[in-house]
């Protein structure tokens, strides 16, 4: 059998991508979540990114979501970094949303294991897919990703309509 060459990639339409709505209370270089957009970018997800509360309703307001990384210790506002974190605002937008995107909640390491199951029990009753601790590694972004994928959209991109497919 000859080799093939491998089928060119389509241009995927900007109303066909998967939009992912990120939000992040360090936005270091090194941060997994800095790296998400250029991985994902390529395969046609396009990220929206939000470094406070105020900055994610905006983009919630101006874009379908199909998924969200949402950070609990985002401020609510800019300047506002030692106020309430927002990100527990930003989950309850989401919630409010229909069809409600699926959550991948980042939550900061806790002091006690009485605070660390208070906050996994809130981010569930508001929502979350899952949950991952502070520092999130790629890996585990990715594997929460995929299994986003798998399970709401049946891996396939959402269009226009998704919700009528799951």
């Amino acid at each position: 059998m000859a080799w093939q060459e491998p089928p060119t990639q389509p241009s995927i339409p900007h109303q066909e991508r998967l939009n992912l709505l990120l939000t992040c209370g360090s936005w270091r270089d090194d941060s997994a979540v800095r790296q998400l957009p250029q991985l994902l970018a390529p395969i046609g997800i396009r990220s929206l990114t939000a470094k406070n509360g105020e900055e994610a309703v905006r983009v919630i307001e101006k874009s379908d979501i199909h998924i969200a990384i949402v950070d609990l210790g985002i401020p609510l506002s800019e300047g506002a970094h030692n106020s309430r974190p927002g990100g527990e605002r930003v989950l309850q937008l989401l919630r409010r949303l229909h069809p409600q995107p699926p959550t991948i909640v980042i939550r900061p390491r806790q002091a006690t294991v009485r605070e660390n199951a208070r906050s996994l029990a809130r981010s569930l009753q508001e929502g979350a897919f899952t949950v991952v601790d502070r520092p999130a590694v790629i890996e585990t972004l990715l594997g929460a990703l995929h299994r986003v994928l798998q399970r709401h959209y049946s891996d396939r991109w959402p269009l226009q309509g998704w919700d009528q497919i799951r």
